[in-house]
């Protein structure tokens, strides 16, 4: 090869180098340039929100006597007393009410996942045994997404009693075992609009089996209304009304209210209120009410709540 020939290959090869580092830096630019076009479009498309729940409505998973939107937590059992006294308007000798008359129903509920819960108790009044299914449909979440908790329920109760009147009219109230029988249905519909005040709804129907009186129907038709002020961080107020939409016949039943403060200490919620329904389960607060509290029907009660978690044994590895 001639020595002319020499820089012209020499030229070509660092003219190749030079082209090759060009390819390499535009590339790398090119790509950091993609980033940040891929960057800007995705910060420009809004970011899907997670939802922020709303958590305690209400104190517990019953009010006075109405259930509530709440129910206790993943693997929970709550123990629950329930006590109420006679009435204001017996008198003195009978020291308003304290003396007797009183009913009284022990109740557990649990939830495996926050979500289901299933509940049992017993009641004094008619010795009645109740059972009860309640699932949290929507959860209210921060927001307008979600404004409002919904909660299904559903109860049958089971009269044990013998009927007081069989010897007398010879006929045995509760000679099918059917008879025993009454259902109830709600769905529950709840707001918190702030820390201190939430707002209940519950549109209702119980099912008696059984009536008094060929006039009465044995579906009922009603709607509770419930609602709670918290005063401090430990002390609220709670209100409960339900009007009844179908009344019977004869009016020897009325609306059931209550009016209570509740007192959290620890673990255990304590309750105290004034009802003028002596029962505590649905077919006996929302149709079976026989006190008037317009003319100081009216009981002294409490509630005690104690709640309990349930650890499960851990598998060995």
């Amino acid at each position: 090869m001639d020595n002319d020939q020499l820089p012209s290959i020499k030229m070509i090869k660092n003219l190749s180098i030079l082209t090759f580092a060009f390819l390499v830096t535009f590339s790398i630019n090119l790509k950091a340039q993609d980033d940040d076009m891929l960057k800007m479009l995705d910060d420009s498309v809004p970011k899907k929100k997670t939802k922020e729940y709303v958590y305690a409505t209400f104190k517990g998973t019953r009010l006075i006597n109405f259930h509530t939107v709440e129910m206790p937590g993943p693997n929970s059992l709550e123990f629950r007393i329930s006590h109420h006294f006679g009435d204001l308007n017996s008198g003195s000798y009978n020291f308003w009410g304290l003396d007797g008359g009183a009913s009284i129903r022990l109740g557990l509920e649990y939830s495996k996942n926050g979500r289901f819960e299933v509940g049992v108790g017993r009641s004094s009044l008619e010795k009645n045994y109740d059972g009860f299914l309640k699932y949290k449909l929507i959860k209210q979440t921060k927001g307008p997404q979600q404004p409002f908790t919904i909660k299904l329920f559903a109860g049958m109760y089971y009269i044990s009693m013998n009927d007081p009147n069989a010897e007398a009219t010879k006929i045995d109230r509760y000679q099918y075992q059917t008879s025993r029988l009454s259902y109830a249905y709600q769905v529950i519909i709840a707001r918190k609009f702030n820390s201190r005040f939430s707002l209940q709804l519950s549109p209702t129907m119980v099912h008696y089996n059984i009536v008094d009186k060929l006039d009465d129907k044995n579906d009922l038709f009603a709607v509770g209304l419930a609602t709670r002020m918290k005063i401090t961080k430990r002390i609220s107020l709670e209100l409960e009304y339900e009007y009844r939409i179908n009344k019977y016949a004869t009016e020897k039943f009325y609306d059931a209210v209550g009016l209570g403060i509740d007192i959290e200490t620890g673990g255990h919620v304590f309750q105290v209120f004034v009802t003028n329904s002596a029962g505590m389960i649905e077919p006996q607060v929302y149709g079976h009410t026989t006190s008037d509290w317009q003319k100081m029907g009216l009981k002294i009660g409490f509630n005690i709540s104690r709640m309990f978690t349930i650890v499960g044994k851990k598998k060995n590895k």
